[in-house]
């Protein structure tokens, strides 16, 4: 992609933005609290803050069955965490703890952008786990949407200790946004520009003409209702079709079809542009851009000429380019066994990030470290209940017996826990997801 290779030398100087070293300390001894009520009976549940502020939860079974589960959240949130930023995610996933397995999970130490920070908070937590509970004879990170980006930074960092032995067994990263920081998020800054071409309202003619890869200016108080509502007058995003006027249909129509993402999660990405751009932009990257659509030629408007010659272009700045990846895209060096799972119609991180991760992952020599696997669904921040033990107990066999799954075997593995868990096991094991440059516009000089 453009500008990568010249970034990567700049000084390492630069990257200290996101960079942290890891303590792993707790400020009190984890608090015994109720479970959520997914779990209730036969789990004790824990929390606790570590001594940078990271909340956490943890779920013990009573008839644990010696692994541990580090699970690395998306997002990245926005907000200040608090004591209770991790239950949703037990909740969500509980069909794990149900399985057996311990299962702890940090808040990070702060809102905003930061895999590095992340990633460092994760394997905090497993050391605050091994200090409260013992060392587990097994360990995995489960990194889930963002926490996928995150789940594979850290397995990278920290799986293998400096004298050798292992943190880190093996990986479970489920709609994982797999392509890094410098790619996963080019066709946002790309749906900042051609959505501006059209509708010409964010910002409009009378504000503060911020750069659009900036986010938003960064003293706006504009809320996410505000922003939708904004989209609405433009495009009628939210309204039934019989209520769209001809010219929001076809706006409507033309940023969905040159963008290549779903109506229903236009708003949400929308929102990830303006907001999460403004936190990247402004307070992890000193005020410099990291995105370029400089020759780029979008495709599928109704007069793609006009769009490529009005569209707004912006250059990157190398030395945000630089941060960011250093921060957040891999470098494909796994030491462990590494199993995905994804929905093939995700409507948030789409499915040909994870071409993008085997291609990184091959690239360095370890494609025999990685298996994927994609289900028939269109979700994207929880798949079916069955599918995740199955992916689990796979994962597990490869890292015992050194039995390497497969996409087949998983899938007929997934009926014993449908059997249990109910819902569907939709695993296409025929599936191959396309490149990551047949939905994103590849970035060029």
């Amino acid at each position: 992609m453009l500008f990568r290779h010249a970034a990567a030398g700049l000084s390492l100087a630069v990257l200290a933005v996101f960079a942290v070293p890891v303590a792993g300390h707790a400020a009190a001894p984890p608090a015994e609290t109720p479970c959520p009520k997914e779990l209730a009976g036969a789990i004790t549940c824990y929390t606790g803050a570590d001594d940078r502020g990271a909340h956490y939860w943890i779920a013990r079974p009573l008839s644990w069955n010696g692994t541990l589960i580090v699970h690395a959240h998306g997002g990245p949130r926005l907000g200040a965490p608090n004591q209770n930023s991790e239950k949703a995610d037990l909740e969500r996933f509980a069909v794990t703890v149900q399985e057996g397995y311990a299962w702890i999970a940090s808040s990070y130490r702060r809102g905003g952008y930061g895999v590095r920070m992340a990633a460092e908070d994760s394997e905090a937590a497993r050391k605050i786990f091994i200090a409260s509970f013992g060392q587990p004879r097994h360990t995995i990170v489960h990194g889930q949407s963002w926490g996928g980006n995150v789940g594979a930074k850290l397995i990278e960092l920290y799986a293998v200790a400096p004298d050798g032995h292992r943190n880190y067994d093996g990986a479970l990263l489920t709609s994982g946004m797999l392509a890094g920081g410098t790619d996963a998020y080019d066709f946002r800054a790309d749906l900042r520009a051609v959505y501006q071409y059209y509708c010409h309202n964010h910002p409009k003619p009378d504000e503060e003409q911020y750069p659009l890869w900036s986010g938003l200016a960064a003293d706006s108080k504009m809320t996410r209702d505000e922003l939708a509502a904004r989209m609405k007058d433009c495009t009628g995003v939210g309204l039934p079709k019989d209520q769209r006027s001809a010219a929001q249909q076809q706006n409507l129509d033309n940023i969905l079809n040159v963008i290549r993402i779903p109506e229903r999660t236009l708003v949400s990405h929308m929102a990830w542009a303006t907001f999460l751009f403004r936190d990247l932009v402004q307070k992890r990257l000193d005020g410099r851009n990291p995105f370029t659509n400089e020759g780029v030629h979008y495709t599928g408007s109704t007069d793609d000429a006009a769009l490529n010659a009005g569209v707004v272009r912006f250059r990157a700045d190398l030395k945000a380019v630089a941060m960011l990846a250093d921060d957040s895209d891999m470098t494909g060096q796994i030491a462990i066994p590494v199993v995905t799972m994804h929905a093939i119609d995700d409507p948030t991180a789409m499915v040909e990030q994870e071409a993008h991760y085997r291609a990184v992952v091959e690239k360095a020599g370890h494609g025999d470290l990685l298996v994927q696997t994609f289900t028939d669904e269109h979700v994207h921040s929880k798949l079916h209940d069955a599918e995740y033990p199955a992916m689990l107990n796979a994962l597990m066999q490869w890292i015992t017996a050194g039995k390497k799954p497969t996409p087949a075997g998983i899938a007929a593995s997934c009926a014993q826990y449908q059997a249990v868990y109910g819902g569907l096991c939709a695993f296409r094991p025929d599936y191959h997801p396309a490149a990551f440059s047949t939905r994103v516009y590849p970035r060029r000089p």
